[in-house]
C-alpha cells in the first residue's frame, strides 16, 4: 500500500481533502493532508517571507518525519501545489513513488507560477495583490469562478479560504534532473475554463497518463468519490 501525501492550492489547507481521504483509506492506503505554512490552520503563520520555497520544505520535512523511506510515497499536488511537488520530487526522488498533478501546474526549472497563469488571469492576481493584498497577498479567488456552483459547497469553503503568500507565486522553482526519476500523471477538471490544459498537455508529450474528471477546478470538494477512484485508478 502507498501513503498518499495530498497538497493543497492557494487559499486552502489540509482541511480540503476531507471528503476524499475516507475512500482512499478505505483502500488500505495511508493518507496525509499537511497544511502549508501561512494558510489554513497555519495562516497565523504568514508573513512576507514566506515563498515556494517554504512550501517544498514544508513537504519534505513531513515526509523525512511521517513515512519510512520505501519508496511508496504518492505526491498529489492541486493547482499551485504543482509547483510544491515537482520540488519535493527532485529532493526527495527515492522517496516518492509518483507525482500526480491534479489540475496543477507542471513547471520545469527557473519557472514561477504567476507566469504559467493565463495572462489575463495573472493580470488579475497582479491587481488583486497590488490592491486588497497589500502587496503581499492574494486574495481567495471568486469560487464561482472556479466551477463551485452548489450552496452547500460554497457555505462550507468559503468561511475556511485565508489569504496566500504572494513571494509562493512569483518565487522561480529551482529543480535539477532528480525530479525526472519519478514518474508523473495528470488529472485534468474539464468543466470550467480550463486554465491548466496546457499542463494537461505537458504530461501528455511526456508519455504520461492524463486523466478527464468532469468537476470544476475544486475537484476534492465538488467530486470527491470520484477524484479518489482516478488516484486509485493510477497507482492501482
Amino acid at each position: 500500500m502507498s501513503t498518499f501525501v495530498l497538497v493543497h492550492g492557494a487559499w486552502h489547507g489540509g482541511w480540503c481533502w476531507r471528503r476524499v481521504t475516507p475512500a482512499l483509506r478505505a483502500a488500505g492506503h495511508e493518507v496525509l493532508t499537511p497544511t502549508l505554512t501561512g494558510v489554513g490552520d497555519r495562516a497565523h503563520l504568514i508573513s512576507p517571507l514566506v515563498g515556494l520555497e517554504t512550501h517544498v520544505e514544508d513537504v519534505v520535512r513531513l515526509i523525512d518525519a511521517e513515512t519510512d523511506g520505501d519508496g511508496d510515497v504518492v505526491l498529489v499536488g492541486h493547482s499551485y501545489a504543482g509547483m510544491v511537488i515537482t520540488g519535493v520530487a527532485d529532493r526527495r526522488p527515492a522517496r516518492v513513488r509518483q507525482r500526480v498533478y491534479l489540475d496543477a501546474f507542471l513547471p520545469t526549472d527557473g519557472e514561477a507560477a504567476i507566469d504559467l497563469l493565463p495572462a489575463h488571469v495573472a493580470g488579475h492576481y497582479r491587481e488583486s495583490v497590488a490592491g486588497p493584498g497589500h502587496g503581499w497577498l492574494i486574495p481567495p479567488r471568486s469560487l464561482q469562478v472556479l466551477g463551485v456552483t452548489e450552496p452547500d459547497d460554497l457555505d462550507w469553503l468559503t468561511p475556511r479560504l485565508t489569504p496566500h503568500p504572494w513571494r509562493s507565486y512569483a518565487e522561480p522553482l529551482r529543480i535539477g534532473a532528480a525530479v525526472d526519476d519519478v514518474p508523473g500523471a495528470f488529472v485534468e477538471c474539464v468543466d470550467w475554463m480550463r486554465v491548466f490544459t496546457p499542463y494537461a498537455q505537458r504530461a501528455r508529450d511526456r508519455g504520461w497518463r492524463v486523466l478527464d474528471l468532469p468537476t470544476g477546478h475544486e475537484a476534492m470538494v465538488t467530486a470527491p468519490k470520484a477524484l479518489a477512484e482516478a488516484l486509485l485508478r493510477l497507482v492501482g
